[in-house]
């Protein structure tokens, strides 16, 4: 055995094991942006009024009247991410559901960007990269995308 095969014996072996490990990996990722967005979803159900008051007077959601823009994102939020969890229609729907996020920065950019928001402002580009991942490189092997194109 050469000294480069040496070398190299490690990092394959690495390698394997993190090829091994990346559909869990996937998996998490999917499923930790998802229930981001499905918690939110679920605190706008339980106080729809408030839902209704904070589209009206807090978020700038453009061309929507705020009724249909308060269906339309609790909607987003109650359905996209179960389609990103389980990985049907995954790059579809991590890429609706990015748009989505960037929809909910932009209506809400004065709270986001100000001292106050800045955290919540890094927790939507973690969300808004995580689902690049799925957009870009797909659900993985865990997910129903995968299983049904192998049956095609």
């Amino acid at each position: 055995m050469s000294l480069l095969q040496k070398l190299i014996q490690p990092y394959s072996a690495t390698a394997r094991v993190l090829d091994t490990l990346s559909p869990i990996f996937d998996l998490g990722i999917r499923l930790w942006v998802a229930w981001a967005f499905i918690k939110s979803g679920m605190v706008k159900i339980q106080s729809w009024d408030s839902t209704l008051m904070l589209f009206e007077y807090e978020y700038n959601v453009p061309l929507l009247s705020p009724h249909v823009a308060a269906w339309m994102g609790t909607a987003a939020e109650l359905s996209l991410p179960v389609l990103v969890a389980l990985g049907i229609a995954s790059r579809f729907s991590a890429l609706a559901l990015f748009l989505f996020n960037g929809v909910a920065v932009y209506a809400y950019s004065s709270f986001l960007l100000s001292g106050e928001g800045a955290a919540g402002l890094q927790q939507h580009i973690l969300w808004g990269t995580m689902l690049l991942m799925v957009v870009f490189h797909g659900p993985g092997k865990l997910s129903v995308d995968h299983w049904l194109c192998k049956k095609c």
